[in-house]
């Protein structure tokens, strides 16, 4: 069997607390490291979605119900879900890593970044099924 589970490709987290919520690969290590000797991956993922807008609403509404709560994360692959959709975010590997969920402030600026780049994408209007909660 092939991989398919590579960079950008989006999944839906099948348990923990983000359990139904959907992300994005950022990079995989489909044989194991030393400390976790089964296939994972680095995931980052939507923890809290944006909220509808409509044109009744004022600017400073709409830009709070824009907002996206990202989450990042290590998950095993028994875990994920793959789905057919891919999304072209380019993350930056010295920020985003599995090393920087060790250190608190890294998390933060990874967390950061994720977020600036997920709001980006939500505004431009690209990805849109990303950007909507799963309903089931």
């Amino acid at each position: 069997m092939g991989k398919f589970l590579k960079s950008g490709k989006v999944v839906i987290v099948l348990s923990g607390r983000y359990a139904g919520k959907k992300a994005v690969i950022v990079s995989n290590h489909a044989d194991g490291t030393q400390d976790r000797p089964y296939g994972h991956a680095f995931v980052a993922g939507v923890s809290s979605y944006p909220l509808r807008v409509t044109k009744g609403m004022g600017k400073k509404l709409q830009k709070k119900r824009s907002r996206v709560k990202p989450f990042v994360r290590v998950v095993n692959y028994n875990h994920l879900m793959p789905t057919r959709y891919a999304l072209d975010i380019s993350m930056d590997k010295e920020v985003c890593n599995k090393d920087s969920l060790r250190n608190p402030e890294q998390k933060r600026k990874a967390l950061r970044v994720i977020k600036g780049k997920m709001e980006e994408r939500y505004k431009t209007g690209k990805n849109r099924w990303f950007f909507q909660k799963l309903r089931f």
